[in-house]
């Protein structure tokens, strides 16, 4: 009953806002509090994430209903849909190899030139995937299409463009949503599965 009083409560404007909140939860996995704007890399408050903290306890109870759960990550400053209502993807090894070239760059990117350098380019990513031989052929135009754009619906990263439009120097934003999705503690796991296979 909590649900319905408090929900009959918001004007319909604040009602509005939070669907487009759980609507976003389930298209994206996860909502940040600071989004960049894809163009300018700018980054801006995300009003997605002003709605998780100001409505969480309506928010967690709906998603409880539906067998799911709003995880809050304080340090990463991000909220995250999980159990078992959640969909989640399953990534093919090329894209499990791929989110672990970004991580590395990423990581090397905070330890050397500090917060405000995670943006990478396509050329950038094909170095690391041929030095650390993670991705050593060709990955075909339909393969980044379909994992960037996988990655970008699921805010690890943020790209100025369509897929097909992004060139070697276009600028990719890592988001910090990647420490989630892929912990240190799992990288060198993955790196000794990806050289197995």
């Amino acid at each position: 009953m909590y649900i319905l009083d408090y929900f009959e409560g918001l004007s319909l404007t604040e009602a509005s806002e939070i669907k487009k909140t759980i609507q976003d939860l389930f298209r994206q996995t996860c909502i940040l509090k600071v989004k960049y704007d894809p163009v300018t890399l700018a980054p801006k408050d995300n009003t997605r994430y002003n709605i998780c903290v100001k409505h969480r306890a309506f928010i967690e109870e709906y998603l409880d209903v539906l067998g799911c759960e709003l995880l809050h990550d304080p340090q990463e400053n991000i909220f995250i849909l999980s159990g078992s209502g959640a969909i989640t993807e399953r990534l093919s090894v090329v894209a499990t190899k791929l989110l672990l070239i970004l991580k590395i760059i990423y990581k090397d990117k905070i330890m050397g030139e500090g917060l405000n350098a995670t943006v990478t380019n396509m050329a950038q990513i094909r170095k690391y995937g041929y030095d650390t031989t993670l991705i050593t052929g060709k990955l075909s135009s339909a393969e980044w299409e379909q994992i960037l754009g996988s990655f970008k619906r699921h805010q690890i990263i943020e790209l100025p463009c369509p897929v097909a439009a992004l060139s070697d120097a276009s600028p990719i934003y890592i988001y910090n949503s990647i420490n989630v999705f892929l912990p240190t503690s799992k990288v060198n796991e993955m790196l000794q599965n990806c050289e197995n296979n």
